[in-house]
């Protein structure tokens, strides 16, 4: 099953990048409504999400939201695809980049200092990987969780890794990614937007507690980094806009915040960037699911 799911997926891959763009994207948007048609399990948490961070809507509102939102998904996917095979001008061409001055500057022969940078499941963003065209110095980075099928992960990795961005597998490669972070010129970029499990900490997003990941300022603190979030935003079909956001102040009066502060800020900045545009963010993901919470660890306030 594993060699035929990898087979087909690269069939699919070269199907996709043989077309135009314009055509994948419209290829896409099909795709993504049929899924609203069919996935009535996910249409439903599309539809509770949007309705409850958003009370003020109609029904009528939160399900023409909804549909938008899986066509966008759709779009979105087909989109990275078809993008993952562009050279840097291509990328250029199809990209805006907006705020790389904010990025800490190198002296004359150095590289700069590292970054941290909170992203989010946010339009096409596995062009955030291709940051480095704008960020002169940097070397992107960021981490995944590889799939149970190993044929399906490589296939996904080969894809991903033409961008140029270092990926680190987060039960494998913690020594590496260490390792890379203790150098300068990194700009490691950590989704954070979903749901963390047991290991976040309990906090708002749009007036409902959910599990949120403290990582970026946790690590952004170790290392001695500023921290900043990054949000792609879809301007048209196959037009795509990428906006650094302020830098995140990771100490106050001279001493370290605590991580839930950070990550208080980094959901206020993503809470923006989805009341900006709601279509563009991923509806489909369960944040808001029950479970546990845990406390901060007093070694991760010191870091």
């Amino acid at each position: 099953m594993d060699t035929f799911l990898s087979l087909a997926a690269r069939l699919i891959i070269a199907c996709i990048q043989a077309l135009p763009l314009g055509a994948v994207a419209r290829l896409g948007r099909t795709f993504g409504a049929a899924a609203y048609l069919l996935d009535g399990r996910h249409r439903g948490v599309a539809q509770r999400n949007i309705a409850a961070c958003f009370p003020e809507k109609s029904a009528a509102e939160v399900r023409a939201l909804s549909k938008e939102n899986f066509k966008r998904i759709g779009e979105s996917f087909a989109s990275a695809v078809k993008t993952a095979s562009f050279d840097a001008d291509g990328i250029r061409a199809v990209t805006e980049f907006v705020g790389a001055e904010k990025f800490p500057k190198a002296e004359p022969g150095t590289k700069p200092r590292s970054v941290v940078c909170a992203v989010g499941h946010f339009a096409n963003f596995e062009l955030l990987g291709r940051s480095a065209l704008w960020l002169t110095g940097y070397q992107i980075a960021t981490t995944y969780r590889g799939l149970k099928q190993e044929g399906l992960t490589r296939v996904m990795q080969e894809l991903r890794e033409m961008s140029g961005c270092l990926f680190f597998e987060r039960r494998k490669d913690t020594d590496a990614l260490k390792a890379a972070m203790n150098q300068p010129g990194m700009a490691l970029g950590l989704f954070t937007d979903q749901h963390a499990g047991d290991r976040g900490v309990r906090l708002p997003f749009f007036g409902r507690d959910c599990s949120t990941s403290v990582a970026p300022g946790v690590l952004a603190q170790r290392y001695g980094c500023p921290l900043y979030t990054i949000i792609c935003y879809r301007i048209a079909p196959g037009r795509w806009r990428i906006e650094v956001g302020d830098e995140i102040p990771t100490h106050a009066i001279g001493q370290p915040r605590s991580p839930e502060d950070i990550a208080r800020d980094v959901n206020c900045a993503f809470e923006a960037a989805i009341r900006r545009d709601p279509a563009n963010w991923f509806w489909v993901h369960n944040r808001w699911k029950e479970g546990k919470w845990r406390k901060v660890r007093a070694e991760e306030e010191q870091d």
